[in-house]
């Protein structure tokens, strides 16, 4: 373990927000209990111009010397572009993008995040789990018994956290190798797993070639280093983080919504590279069958239920049904619409 203060690297921490404040509190407040050298630690909060009261909660909290707060403007109010403008600030040694509706578990957190990178073929590492909490809401609950955010993905295989139906993290191909706090993780084709965001740490070195302009994709960095070394390694350290996905099922809607859009017009300008179309076709084609049978999804919940016994299981049908109708809405009416981002 890297125990020794002088061992520990410095940590840039980047967190975009936009009226956040029913949750950057509680992510601050995490960040503040690590038992983590607080000179090693600079945050950079690049909001989006907020109206809430998100600005107000990260002064007063930038008042704590444990905090060193950077509250920079985003001005194209996206979490990519914010995580884009939080970047060129950034000094230290290591890059993590921390989501403002994200909550570190516990007090050696950073410690266990960073402990990866005594190795120095480690290029970035990232959590192998959602934290699960029965305090939390029935979609928060499901999106980390599930191990992802989008259901799609569940058939796609390219989730990146622990799958409680599968057993895995992941599906894409790979060669792990366990070592003891964290599996050593080389890929092998060039198919990625959703990796970048909730807790990813990267060395900021790996950063230095990547075209940073106005936004950062943050699940196309792996993508972009593989296509450089694909002999490149990640960690996935076994530990959790907390994601307070969606408080109600309006949220978990406008979030497929806004998930869709985002990646077809930034797709459409040539801004990506993970490629969400390389998925196989038999994937997609289960996922749709699935999803108009119902009854698949009826058994995967209860299945799921089993395992753990909580409600937030039965869900998933409806999740897939809700994806899979806007996903087919939003694909037909860019066919003769081109679809734009919302303005935030």
């Amino acid at each position: 373990m890297l125990n020794r203060i002088h061992d520990l690297p410095s940590i840039s921490i980047v967190i975009p927000t936009l009226n956040s404040s029913k949750t950057i509190k509680n992510c601050l407040d995490s960040i503040l209990m690590q038992d983590y050298p607080s000179d090693k630690i600079e945050i950079i909060i690049a909001d989006g111009g907020s109206a809430d009261n998100t600005i107000s909660i990260v002064k007063d909290l930038s008042q704590s010397p444990n905090l060193r707060i950077n509250l920079i403007y985003n001005k194209l109010r996206t979490g990519e572009s914010g995580k884009a403008e939080g970047i060129k600030c950034t000094n230290n040694e290591i890059l993590a993008f921390i989501d403002s509706d994200n909550v570190l578990p516990e007090p050696d957190w950073f410690r266990k995040m960073v402990e990866p990178f005594h190795n120095p073929s480690i290029v970035a590492s990232e959590p192998l789990y959602y934290t699960y909490r029965r305090e939390d809401g029935y979609i928060t609950r499901y999106c980390s018994l599930i191990g992802m955010n989008d259901p799609i993905c569940l058939f796609l295989g390219n989730y990146d956290r622990y799958c409680l139906l599968t057993n895995k993290w992941t599906e894409v191909a790979i060669e792990q190798i366990d070592k003891a706090s964290y599996k050593e993780v080389r890929f092998l084709k060039n198919e990625m797993p959703t990796i970048g965001a909730n807790g990813f740490f990267i060395r900021r070195n790996k950063l230095l070639n990547y075209p940073i302009r106005d936004y950062f994709f943050d699940i196309d960095i792996i993508q972009f280093l593989y296509s450089i070394n694909p002999k490149i390694k990640i960690a996935k350290v076994k530990n959790g983080i907390i994601h307070i996905f969606s408080n109600n099922i309006f949220e978990f809607i406008s979030k497929q919504i806004r998930r869709f859009t985002d990646y077809t017009y930034y797709n459409s300008l040539g801004l990506r590279r993970y490629n969400w179309y390389a998925i196989p076709k038999k994937k997609f084609l289960k996922f749709i069958f699935y999803t108009l049978l119902c009854i698949p999804l009826f058994f995967q919940a209860v299945k799921g239920y089993l395992l753990k016994r909580d409600l937030a299981w039965f869900f998933h049908p409806i999740a897939c049904w809700i994806t899979l109708c806007v996903y087919s809405f939003l694909f037909f009416r860019n066919l003769f619409f081109p679809l734009k981002p919302k303005k935030r």
